[in-house]
């Protein structure tokens, strides 16, 4: 591949990668339906997950200390948990309708934190195991795991700083697994892994230059932005 083909695919990964550094999600839903217009389904999916595993190790090397461990573990734990019950659930339930609800869901939520923004916060970490086993039902059915993490961080009021880490520290295991699942599959071709190299120091540029954003950003603007993401994400359920 030569410089003009792979810039576009650098210039997609750095928007997504800045996304996901500032916000603490939201990569894939840029990356994804991007890359797909420019690279193979085959090569997109794993060099994503190459991306987003990067993006997590690293976040989580500089901020550890604003990990919500409390929450982290709780959340990864119940979404493992639920898992299967997701792939039980792409056996038996329509996609449409289930990503239709999910599109409702979110797109609610949503609108409704954007016109009363001042939503009391949520007390009880306990509620953390229903939102992670819900993620997990989506995350192995779907592959949609984010939004109903992205709600609870919202719904907890996590500052932009603890948010994006323990949405890192949420999602580095799952992406390993999901990482290494493409390995087994065969899809570290040389050409994801020439990608993934060419990518790389985008990848560090992005989420320093994402990391400065997160740190300006007052909770009510981050907590904003949040909720447009999601509208923006139920919508996508729909398409």
């Amino acid at each position: 591949m030569n410089f003009t083909s792979i810039l576009p695919i650098l210039s997609i990964i750095f928007l997504a990668t800045f996304t996901r550094s500032a916000l603490g999600f939201g990569d894939a839903l840029i990356a994804m339906p991007l890359l797909a217009l420019v690279v193979s389904m085959q090569t997109a999916t794993p060099l994503v997950a190459f991306g987003a595993t990067t993006i997590a190790i690293t976040i989580l090397l500089k901020q550890w200390r604003n990990v919500d461990i409390k929450a982290a573990w709780r959340l990864i734990l119940s979404s493992l948990i639920g898992i299967p019950f997701g792939l039980l659930l792409l056996k038996t339930a329509p996609e449409s309708t289930v990503k239709a609800i999910l599109g409702v869901v979110l797109i609610g939520f949503g609108l409704y934190n954007l016109i009363k923004p001042n939503l009391p916060p949520l007390r009880s970490e306990k509620l953390a195991y229903v939102f992670g086993w819900v993620a997990g039902v989506l995350g192995g059915a779907y592959n949609t795991n984010g939004p109903a993490v992205v709600i609870y961080g919202a719904l907890r009021k996590w500052p932009p700083e603890s948010f994006r880490a323990t949405m890192q520290c949420y999602f580095l295991p799952t992406g390993l697994m999901i990482l290494i699942g493409h390995g087994l599959a065969g899809l570290w071709t040389p050409t994801v892994l020439r990608l993934y190299a060419y990518s790389l120091p985008v990848i560090l540029v992005a989420i320093f230059v994402g990391g400065k954003l997160n740190k300006v950003m007052s909770g009510g603007q981050f907590n904003r932005v949040i909720y447009a993401l999601l509208i923006v994400m139920g919508a996508l359920m729909f398409v």
